[in-house]
């Protein structure tokens, strides 16, 4: 006999996928903002000379990239608290390692975006007489940052499913909620059908968005 598959129940629990989505959307957007200032920060600091700098930084962003977001979100609920000797609430522990996490990723975009501005740009700033902070801010930054904006964008985009991890220490985010209806109704089924789709309705358009954007830049070269 075959499944008889049923979504109706699924309005019941309505709440619940909105008040998932709110939270996914928050950790996403909060986690990525932080992650930029971060990745910015870090990413200047890996073009300093002193290796007294950029070594803890290349630590720092292959310790991140190096290892997997499940294990560093676990690691960070329970494993942090006992070194440091506080309780650390999972919304906090989600926080701080999805943000180190993905701040690690854009510190290496934000260098590579750097690093491919032409010495021809830098060489012009420095006739200009700029010294190197007003030079960065004024001249490199600005052009680099058309050539950051696409992997940025796929990083955002990559950010927001990785949201979905934070399920694991019971932070309520979409995936969280449907785990909740899944123990309520015992219709796993129907239930993360919905969950995928209203990832997709998030996900969909804005890779289309960066699609559009990718072509279009590449019409400019």
């Amino acid at each position: 006999m075959g499944y008889q598959w049923s979504f109706g129940f699924l309005w019941h629990y309505v709440r619940l996928f909105e008040i998932g989505v709110l939270v996914t959307l928050a950790y996403t957007f909060g986690t990525i903002f932080l992650g930029l200032v971060l990745g910015l920060l870090v990413g200047l600091g890996r073009l300093a000379r002193s290796r007294l700098i950029s070594l803890p930084l290349i630590a720092y962003i292959e310790a991140f990239r190096c290892t997997p977001l499940l294990v560093q979100i676990v690691w960070f609920y329970y494993a942090l608290p006992v070194i440091l000797g506080l309780q650390i609430p999972p919304v906090t522990a989600a926080t701080l390692c999805l943000s180190l996490y993905t701040g690690a990723f854009y510190a290496e975009i934000f260098r590579g975006g750097i690093v491919s501005i032409e010495p021809g740009q830098w060489d012009a700033a420095r006739a200009l007489g700029l010294p190197r902070w007003p030079m960065m801010r004024l001249v490199i930054l600005p052009q680099a940052m058309r050539r950051m904006i696409p992997p940025f964008m796929n990083q955002s985009i990559t950010q927001l499913k990785n949201t979905s991890l934070v399920s694991t220490i019971a932070v309520p985010d979409l995936l969280y909620q449907g785990q909740l209806i899944t123990a309520d109704t015992y219709r796993p089924l129907e239930t993360y059908t919905v969950v995928a789709l209203i990832y997709f309705a998030l996900l969909f358009p804005t890779t289309m968005l960066v699609q559009a954007y990718e072509r279009r830049l590449a019409r400019a070269r």
